[in-house]
């Protein structure tokens, strides 16, 4: 596929590009703290679970106050910050491999992960001369994000066999405080206007707007309690499936090359699939039934990475639960949140989506790492197997699945 430069004048390239290179580096993090933290740092189960639930205390506590910095100062601004401070959260994990650091390491990036979430969304959404476009175009940009995760994991498992995670690391690092000074000078705003007098009382009330949104909404209420509910399981998944992986069924001693391969395959599943749902994530009800048919394929993929058989059976549910469905329920949630949220509020009510994924995670993540140390991974993995039905279930009988009117 030939692609085109972007074009300053269009914003959609220049979100897709951005999402692209964006993706790319945080394959080096993901990459990283499944093989640095399990195997280079030489932490335990239960460890490098709470590192994960540090990191989304910092998301919880943050997430709001920057979606309404976003909504109030500026989205472009909000995206910039996020970049520069990840970026020296990166560059902190792969300096140290002390768990104390690493945890102030996560929430620093944890911190900075909320200044972009809703602010993309918003920007883009804004920016747009036709709103109706933001569904398909918040897919194309998922689709875009598997390609930049198969670059990234090919680039930076190659950057990690030759040399070390923790150097991978730095490097992508340095590279999202790059990408943060490229959208400080390639990035328009010319679709959202600040609040110039009595900000924090302008901050207040986009706040209270997002809030009575929520609470009267129905279909967003089921989106946010769908992913709590998801999330409370996600976390154990993400952080232990390649040491289960390699104490459970032998993957074997030097496992970044076998990871990244079979991380790169997955995302050729996954975005496959999000081109397939593009021309159809904007007809009504789809997002509700997408996002059930993820959850239940998240369960199935869950118990075999817990059992197998084998190695195989294993590497089945991986593909089907970190390739596919993961790829799947994050596009839809944005969508379906974004399609419900007001112009005036609109990062905001992005970040709720981020909140309700904490809330899940440092619950599920506490919860989990308890089980993990006490009574081994697989037996967490059923625990979170069982959370991903009960998530498909919620939304598959919820009413609220099949509203798919914008917010008014």
């Amino acid at each position: 596929m030939v692609v085109n430069p972007p074009s300053r004048r269009d914003p959609v390239r220049l979100f897709l590009w951005w999402s692209l290179a964006w993706a790319v580096l945080l394959r080096a993090f993901f990459l990283g703290i499944v093989v640095y933290f399990g195997i280079e740092a030489d932490l335990t189960n239960a460890q490098i679970v709470l590192l994960g639930t540090g990191l989304e205390i910092a998301v919880l506590v943050s997430e709001i106050p920057t979606g309404v910095v976003a909504d109030t100062i500026s989205r472009k601004l909000s995206l910039v910050i996020g970049h520069l401070v990840m970026g020296v959260g990166v560059i902190l994990t792969g300096s140290t491999d002390s768990f104390g650091l690493l945890l102030v390491s996560q929430m620093i990036w944890g911190c900075g992960w909320t200044f972009t979430s809703g602010a993309d969304v918003a920007w883009i959404t804004d920016e747009l001369t036709d709103e109706s476009r933001i569904d398909v175009v918040l897919t194309k940009r998922a689709r875009w994000q598997q390609y930049g995760a198969i670059i990234g994991y090919a680039l930076f498992g190659l950057v990690a066999w030759q040399t070390d995670m923790a150097r991978a690391l730095q490097v992508a690092g340095v590279g999202s405080i790059v990408l943060g000074l490229v959208i400080a000078v390639v990035f328009t705003e010319h679709g959202f206007e600040p609040h110039r007098e009595n900000k924090l009382a302008a901050s207040k009330e986009i706040f209270l707007t997002g809030v009575r949104l929520v609470r009267s909404d129905r279909a967003l209420f089921l989106v946010l309690l769908a992913t709590l509910l998801l999330n409370g399981g996600a976390e154990a998944i993400d952080r232990l499936y390649p040491t289960q992986l390699q104490d459970g069924f032998g993957l074997g001693d030097d496992p970044i090359v076998p990871l990244t391969i079979l991380s790169i395959v997955g995302f050729v599943a996954g975005a496959l699939v999000l081109w397939r749902l593009e021309s159809r994530i904007d007809r009504p009800g789809m997002p509700g039934r997408v996002y059930a048919g993820a959850a239940a394929l998240a369960a199935v993929g869950t118990v075999f990475i817990a059992f197998g058989p084998g190695l195989a059976g294993a590497i089945v549910g991986v593909f089907l639960v970190r390739g596919i469905a993961w790829s799947v329920i994050a596009a839809v949630a944005t969508a379906w949140v974004n399609r419900r949220a007001p112009s005036e509020a609109r990062a905001t009510v992005n970040s709720f989506l981020g909140q309700a994924e904490s809330i899940g995670e440092v619950n599920g993540g506490i919860a989990l790492a308890i089980v993990a140390q006490s009574a081994g991974i697989p037996t967490a993995f059923v625990v979170s197997a069982a959370l991903f039905a009960l998530t498909a279930v919620v939304v598959a009988r919820s009413p609220a699945r099949a509203d798919s009117a914008r917010a008014v």
